[in-house]
């Protein structure tokens, strides 16, 4: 459940910090890192906000060296490098090519107008993660001879994939980004769902049916994963 969020004042800085309330915390915690975009402060069940900005408060310095520790950024822009499909690539603005925005030799091409290069660019993204994820679930959710509902591609903060008990699923755009092995992996672990809807030791077996790459997508997305939400 969402709490809002606090403001902590910093020598003279304020620090904007989520709160969430959690059924599964059993203390009061402050995560830090790229996914959330910034800070969250997380509240087990019994206890009150008043606690948690006090805790917030004590944690102060600590929290100023973390979120300064945090990657900077990296909006879509002419010149910047974007990891796309596990490979750098150079965006470069094409302005007079009207070609819309493709891939060659190492680069990311978008033509039309400056101002646009961003949307356009994350549209394109989108559309590229639909067309590399769709194929994907029709054929691992065939293996398990079930039929996945609505696919998404969404823009979520902090999660890769969902799978709704209706059997929609949802993945993050950022996944294109990703080696393929890794959105292979993602795609077959929210299908294995459509079979488990839990992480038990079964679910884990379909999902190493469905992907070779498991135990390859886990470990990248543990070590990369955060990275990837400083684009866009």
């Amino acid at each position: 459940m969402t709490g809002g969020t606090a403001v902590l004042n910093v020598d003279g800085r304020d620090i904007e910090v989520a709160i969430r309330r959690s059924a599964r915390a059993r203390r009061i915690a402050i995560r830090v890192d790229q996914a959330i975009g910034g800070a969250e402060l997380v509240l087990p069940p019994r206890a009150s906000k008043r606690d948690g900005i006090a805790f917030l408060k004590e944690r102060a310095d600590w929290l100023v060296d973390r979120l300064g520790a945090l990657p900077a950024f990296v909006p879509f822009g002419d010149g910047v490098v974007l990891p796309y499909r596990g490979v750098d690539h150079l965006i470069s603005h094409e302005p007079s090519a009207r070609r819309g925005v493709w891939s060659e030799a190492g680069r990311i091409c978008v033509s039309g107008q400056a101002d646009y290069l961003a949307r356009r660019l994350h549209d394109w993204l989108r559309r590229d993660a639909r067309a590399a994820v769709s194929p994907l679930v029709v054929e691992k959710a065939a293996r398990l001879g079930r039929r996945a509902g609505r696919i998404s591609i969404r823009n979520q903060k902090s999660r890769w994939g969902s799978c709704s008990s209706t059997g929609n699923l949802s993945f993050n755009w950022r996944l294109v980004l990703a080696p393929p092995e890794v959105l292979d992996y993602v795609v077959a672990h929210e299908v294995g769902h459509l079979a488990q809807p839990n992480h038990s030791p079964a679910f884990w077996t379909v999902v190493d049916r469905l992907s070779e790459y498991t135990d390859f997508g886990r470990a990248w997305l543990r070590e990369n994963g955060a990275d990837l939400f400083r684009y866009g």
